[in-house]
Order: structure tokens, then C-alpha cells, then sequence
């Protein structure tokens, strides 16, 4: 995964369509749903929970399909990019721990990820505003290129590629 340039307000705008949309259409078709369950299959206990809970599931397992349907339309590409980038960044920071362990040993591969992690992480934390932790990054990103610097190494985000997590 290459890391791209994403217009922050469109991304923004996009996601927040998308977050009402699904909530609205989670609203409306667990209640139609639900209903149209306890109409044609009426308890005499007066329960339907399970009525509301399989209201709730398929709505939400079609609003699921829709969403993965469309996550090529240009509407969705920002979207569905930031989504992709955070299941990546999730497989690298569950083997953060060997990844660092290596990389102070001068493993490339391990650099590499860890130094996509970053970028990846900035990229995210500045299109989502939280600014609050970008001074530990700073210190982190220090202490990689302090290795890179000290194996004779040029470490660039466009280098990673997913498959060298297999080795750890």
C-alpha cells in the first residue's frame, strides 16, 4: 500500500455523509425490519427481543454489503483508502514489538515497516485532527532514522510492501 495525498475537507465532508447515512439507514431498517418480523410472527409473551436483535443484524450485514459494494465509487475512495490504511497499520502494530526488536539489530524490513507505520500514523492523525500525540511520533520517527543513519540506510514509505510481515 502506497501512502497518498488526501484532501483533508473532502475526505472529511465524505466520511461524515457516510457516518449519518449509515446511522440513519440503521435506524430505519432495524425498525422496519423488526416490525414487519413481530407482525407476521407475533409472540403472546409480548418479548421480541429477538425480533429487535435480527432487525438489528441484517440490518446492519446489508448496510455492511453496501458499504463494501461501493468502496470503489469516487464518492467512497478517500474513505475506503483511510480504511484500508488502518487495517495495515493495525498488522504492523501487532508485531510492533519483534518489529522493534529487529530493527535495532538493522533489519531493513523492520525499519521499513516501522518507518511506514509512522508516516502512515501522521497521515492519519493530521486528516483526523488529533494533533495531541505527533511530539511522540516525532521522538519515535527520531530514534528510526537514528538507526537508518546508523546501518547506512534510506528509509522511504513508497519501499514497504506487506509481505516482509511474514518474516516476523
Amino acid at each position: 500500500m502506497q501512502l497518498i495525498d488526501i484532501n483533508k475537507k473532502r475526505y472529511r465532508r465524505h466520511l461524515n455523509y457516510i457516518i449519518v447515512a449509515c446511522v440513519v439507514s440503521l435506524i430505519i431498517g432495524c425498525l422496519a425490519i423488526s416490525q414487519l418480523l413481530i407482525a407476521v410472527f407475533p409472540d403472546e409473551s409480548g418479548s421480541h427481543f429477538h425480533w429487535n436483535l435480527t432487525g438489528v443484524v441484517i440490518t446492519s450485514l446489508l448496510i455492511g454489503l453496501i458499504l463494501n459494494k461501493y468502496r470503489t465509487h469516487d464518492f467512497m475512495i478517500e474513505v475506503a483508502y483511510v480504511w484500508d490504511l488502518k487495517q495495515v497499520l493495525n498488522r504492523i502494530n501487532r508485531k510492533m514489538l519483534k518489529l522493534k526488536a529487529a530493527a535495532q539489530e538493522g533489519n531493513i524490513n523492520a525499519l521499513l515497516a516501522i518507518n511506514f507505520s509512522y508516516a502512515g500514523s501522521r497521515l492519519l492523525w493530521e486528516l483526523d485532527d488529533n494533533l495531541i500525540i505527533m511530539d511522540q511520533l516525532a521522538i519515535d520517527q527520531a530514534e528510526i532514522d537514528s538507526l537508518a543513519m546508523k546501518y547506512n540506510l534510506i528509509l522511504k514509505a513508497e519501499d514497504y510492501d506487506e509481505a516482509v510481515l511474514k518474516e516476523f
